[in-house]
């Protein structure tokens, strides 16, 4: 992915954090294996779909590896902001679907939910880079 520069901003869809590779291993302890192949899995779907590719309608899809998302449980675990939601059992095969039904199609799938997680609102006024709301 290109890197913009600071006059021309990215809108960002989605971020997805994938608690692949944790190193107390408590969320996937069965076969930490399976948590590399999901995140090598992760990146090459994220390319093939290009959810990465700069002036993306809608917006830019980040991707970051995460070493623990304090959900000790049901991993590897796969949270997408901004929605908040919190994949559980995440192998290379579900990876295909979130992406596919849930960041391109917008339809979460239920049934691999574990929890939700949602922003809270501020109150707080934004700050723009002048620094001034």
């Amino acid at each position: 992915m290109s890197h913009q520069t600071l006059n021309s901003p990215t809108v960002i869809a989605h971020h997805l954090l994938l608690c692949a590779t944790p190193h107390n291993n408590l969320c996937c302890p069965a076969d930490p294996a399976v948590g590399l192949a999901s995140w090598q899995r992760l990146k090459a779907m994220v390319r093939e779909l290009g959810l990465e590719t700069p002036g993306r309608p809608g917006g830019i899809v980040l991707r970051t590896k995460a070493d623990c998302l304090r959900i000790c449980r049901d991993g590897p675990i796969l949270l997408i902001w901004p929605e908040g939601i919190v994949y559980g059992g995440v192998t290379p095969e579900r990876i295909e679907r979130i992406l596919v039904e849930h960041v391109v199609g917008a339809q979460p799938i239920e049934a691999w939910i574990v929890q939700r997680s949602p922003f809270q609102e501020s109150s707080l006024p934004l700050q723009t880079q002048s620094g001034s709301p």
